[in-house]
């Protein structure tokens, strides 16, 4: 660690602690019961969603959200499993048990600790903003198409695939087997849903219709014989109702090798959406995150939570606009947040039991309608076409295939898009007779004139491979007029990369096997330590080497003249 300095581990905790009143905890107190509350429906409809039990995602939710709080960098962040997981969770399930979401989880929480002790919290900030949206977007869609069987009641006797087509094909041949009263609750719970904001933004919709619409299916199931609708406790049976207690992680070399690529998955998405939520919050409350606190303390709790059974957590947005809306301001909320959903875990489990699956299906419903960002789609339709693409490649292929897929194809399609927008705005001008020496902030220019057999060649923006390339054609292309000296004006290259390095050394060693001399001119201090590293500059002689156009032109036209003396008294001598 000596090269990174001491790791940046400040978790928000111990400043607020600092100073902590009694009416700061009152508000905190208030902010964590109510976002306990909202956090209750949500942990069990992930769970569920996910492949798991709803107290996988209660116990998830509690040693999560406490650790987060407790070793984050944020002050108001809320963690906890949330709807990003859920296809690469089902995935890896479906794949490798249970057995191996722990190890993933688990390895993805050793990434997350060390991208933040090797200070790589910022870094992550700049993951183009077309492959967030794009597979948040996708996840979204992914998200509303795992809900339909129990949103509808669906009887589905055949396996319904993995794949999103597969799964709209098993789908269309049921569709005549919808159970209306289980759809009418759907339907019901997710009006709820949307019309509750509307009377009041501090009720949450999602608890709300949770509440009325379990008291309606009991009534109906009690009172009028109503039988059909299937509820938590119709499919996952009793709850243990007992604290897990740790149980060890299976590691042998094959399984990593496996998991590996699944454990970066969701490393990569909990950095993403933990810091996204944390930049959304630090722009409501005015605070500043410390991204690579923030990244040990995800990890933290991503290393935990396997342990007794949990399933990725990551931060979650909603949950901390929750928190922040209600008084929120410290850890201390979260860590209260946790507490509401022990309580929960431990004395209302029989009641969370009763609610109807069509209801969380509703819930998932209207979570993917949120994550899915169809307006900011929208927006981005006017962006640059290749920021278009991307957001589209990452989108379809995180819904036809996986998210492990999308993300890694589309960090590529966006560095190629990058790499080419640079090298587009690299250009490289060539002059024979005469220069302008002046800067473009300059009102008065300075002409210089070139003698025959001096050429100049002006590298405008950074001179990396793309560029490089580019660079090597032209002079292929001009081998036609060979000049006797070469002046390559690098005033503004801001950076070189060792395949610019590696061109310069060909053409500099071919230049002078011809007989051309290479002159460099207005060459940055960085550039020119990069230069030096590579030796290059022991090829050149230091005259040569200029820190100004004007001189470098008149050490080259001096070279011209003797050149073409030289070749005059070889003649003569010829003659």
């Amino acid at each position: 660690m000596t090269k990174f300095g001491r790791p940046d581990f400040h978790p928000a905790i111990a400043a607020a602690l600092r100073g902590y009143s009694l009416s700061r905890f009152k508000q905190d107190l208030t902010a964590g019961v109510v976002v306990g509350v909202i956090a209750i429906p949500l942990a069990i409809a992930f769970a569920i969603a996910s492949g798991v039990s709803p107290a996988t995602g209660l116990v998830t939710a509690i040693i999560g959200g406490f650790l987060v709080s407790a070793f984050g960098g944020n002050s108001v962040q809320i963690g906890g499993p949330t709807g990003a997981f859920i296809v690469i969770i089902y995935n890896i399930i479906a794949l490798y048990g249970i057995a191996g979401l722990a190890l993933a989880t688990f390895m993805a929480g050793c990434i997350l600790v060390l991208l933040g002790l090797f200070r790589l919290g910022t870094v992550i900030k700049f993951i183009p903003y077309p492959i967030v949206v794009g597979f948040t977007a996708g996840i979204a869609v992914t998200i509303f198409s795992t809900q339909m069987p129990d949103f509808f009641g669906l009887r589905i006797d055949e396996a319904v695939p993995g794949d999103f087509l597969g799964k709209w094909g098993v789908y269309i041949r049921n569709f005549g087997s919808i159970d209306p009263a289980t759809a009418v609750v759907g339907l019901v719970s997710l009006a709820i849903i949307v019309l509750t904001p509307r009377i009041s933004k501090r009720i949450p919709g999602a608890l709300t219709a949770i509440v009325l619409v379990t008291l309606m299916v009991w009534a109906a199931r009690e009172f009028m014989g109503i039988e059909g609708i299937q509820t938590i406790g119709d499919r996952f049976g009793a709850f243990d109702t007992s604290l897990p207690r740790p149980v060890a992680i299976g590691f042998d070399m094959a399984s990593v090798n496996l998991l590996l690529p699944s454990a970066f998955t969701i490393a990569m998405l909990g950095a993403i959406e933990s810091l996204l939520s944390a930049t959304v919050a630090d722009g409501v409350t005015g605070g500043r995150t410390n991204s690579n606190t923030e990244l040990i303390g995800q990890g933290i709790a991503n290393m935990a939570v396997p342990l007794f059974g949990g399933i990725p957590v990551t931060g979650a947005i909603a949950r901390t606009m929750a928190n922040i809306t209600n008084g929120g301001r410290t850890p201390v909320a979260g860590i209260i947040h946790a507490l509401v959903l022990v309580v929960t875990f431990l004395f209302a489990m029989p009641l969370i039991s009763l609610v109807p699956m069509s209801c969380l299906a509703a819930v998932l419903i209207m979570v993917s309608y949120n994550m899915s960002g169809w307006r900011t789609i929208r927006g981005m339709v006017n962006n640059p076409k290749g920021d278009v693409w991307v957001l589209a490649v990452t989108f379809l292929l995180t819904v036809i295939f996986d998210l492990t897929i999308a993300i890694e194809i589309g960090m590529l399609l966006a560095v190629v898009v990058f790499l080419r927008r640079v090298s587009e705005n690299t250009t490289i001008k060539v002059y024979g007779d005469q220069l302008d020496a002046a800067d473009s902030d300059m009102t008065k220019h300075e002409v210089l004139d070139l003698e025959p057999g001096v050429s100049v060649y002006e590298i405008d923006g950074p001179f990396f491979f793309g560029a490089a390339t580019k660079f090597d054609e032209l002079m292929r292309a001009s081998t036609s007029d060979v000049p006797f000296v070469r002046i390559i004006r690098m005033r503004r290259v801001p950076f070189i990369d060792s395949t610019g390095i590696h061109n310069l050394q060909i053409l500099i060693e071919a230049s002078q096997q011809e007989g051309i001399t290479v002159v460099l001119s207005g060459v940055r201090d960085n550039v020119r330590e990069a230069l030096h590293r590579s030796h290059i500059d022991a090829l050149i002689p230091s005259g040569h080497i200029c820190d100004h156009i004007s001189k470098a032109v008149v050490v080259a036209n001096e070279l011209a003249v003797n050149r073409r003396r030289e070749l005059r008294g070889v003649m003569a001598v010829m003659d």
